[in-house]
């Protein structure tokens, strides 16, 4: 079952784009999917699905985007930067456990390395897997908490020098969460709203399960439903759960959106989204603070997918054109599957 709105913003909707998304949605297995556009703030919103929709819209569901949580991770990192109270070439075991005895290699490891993916340590700490195989379809992460992270970071012997090659970690994201913390004095989850979510007024967004009803159910390849997601110490990794109306307006943010009122913020929104580092084969791919960037025919795309163990979303915008793309799914990645490159089509392949 389908449906597809046009939310109007200053200007009528696109009943092309309507029609773009209805065929993009075709493509899509899922008992729930939203596949959201903006284009200079006029939305354009497919919903559909193989399940019965509920009393509440798909598009008013909270989804869970696993490690598209990490650009909410980056942009509230910058804009700390851009307020003098973190920088980025900090030292993250000198701010998280100040004289701690670490190895050469993780005291040289910044804030920067730490959400850049290039601080050398592994996508998941070594001692993660014991526990977590044993329920790895069910809640591998919500058996390591907080302090294990933590931990295991002071006592990690990185595998490369920090800085030198790119490696993606939900291990290093997740310490940057807690050194923000512990440097600012404040629970992460405080830390987010504050500076993140409520500036950019995005009220149906956080990082827990909100009340019932209000949330999306993930499921299985199969369509078993799978209980919420727990992420134990790995909060800023892929904690975050919003409604696609929400992740629009977080990109619109990045694509010239209602001014700001704090400089902090349009100083952060700017700084996540320059050119940084290269990498992949020869280099050949390019990285901002915390997004992916590509080269299309219609100006750079900035984009991050992520996944949990019943869920999927794609969060991506072109900034020379102000399209903004966020698609989400219920149901679990697999290798056959279409969501990510039918969303990625959207921000690349269209006009």
């Amino acid at each position: 079952m389908t449906d597809t709105t046009v939310v109007r913003v200053g200007a009528p909707g696109s009943p092309a784009d309507a029609r773009l998304l209805a065929e993009a949605a075709g493509a899509v297995d899922a008992p729930d999917l939203v596949l959201a556009v903006s284009r200079d703030g006029v939305r354009t919103v497919h919903t559909g699905g193989g399940a019965e929709p509920g009393p509440v819209g798909r598009e008013r569901l909270s989804y869970e985007l696993g490690s598209a949580s990490k650009p909410f991770a980056g942009l509230l990192l910058a804009r700390l930067v851009a307020q003098g109270r973190v920088r980025y070439a900090d030292r993250a075991a000198d701010l998280l456990a100040p004289g701690f005895p670490v190895h050469p290699a993780v005291r040289r490891i910044t804030l920067r390395h730490l959400l850049t993916h290039t601080s050398g340590l592994p996508g998941l700490p070594a001692d993660f897997y014991p526990q977590a195989v044993p329920r790895w379809s069910t809640d591998p992460y919500g058996g390591y908490p907080a302090d294990r992270v933590v931990r295991a970071f002071l006592r990690a012997r990185p595998r490369h020098r920090p800085g030198t090659r790119w490696h993606y970690s939900n291990f290093a994201v997740s310490v940057l969460g807690h050194t923000l913390a512990a440097a600012t004095g404040t629970p992460w989850e405080v830390l987010l709203h504050q500076q993140v979510l409520a500036p950019l007024g995005l009220d149906a967004t956080r990082v827990r399960p909100g009340p019932e009803g209000t949330d999306a159910v993930g499921h299985r390849r199969d369509g078993t439903p799978v209980p919420a997601l727990d992420t134990g110490g790995f909060t800023a990794a892929g904690a975050v759960r919003a409604t696609p109306l929400d992740l629009l307006t977080f990109l619109e943010a990045h694509v010239g959106g209602p001014d700001p009122r704090d400089p902090t913020l349009s100083a952060a929104l700017t700084d996540v989204c320059r050119p940084l580092l290269r990498r992949g084969l020869r280099h050949a791919h390019t990285h901002t603070l915390t997004w992916f960037h590509h080269p299309s025919p219609y100006g750079p795309v900035l984009f991050h997918a992520g996944a949990t163990l019943g869920q999927q979303a794609f969060l991506g915008f072109r900034p020379d054109t102000g399209l903004a793309v966020a698609a989400t799914a219920t149901r679990r990645v697999h290798r056959a599957d279409t969501f990510v490159a039918t969303a990625y089509g959207l921000l690349t392949e269209t006009p």
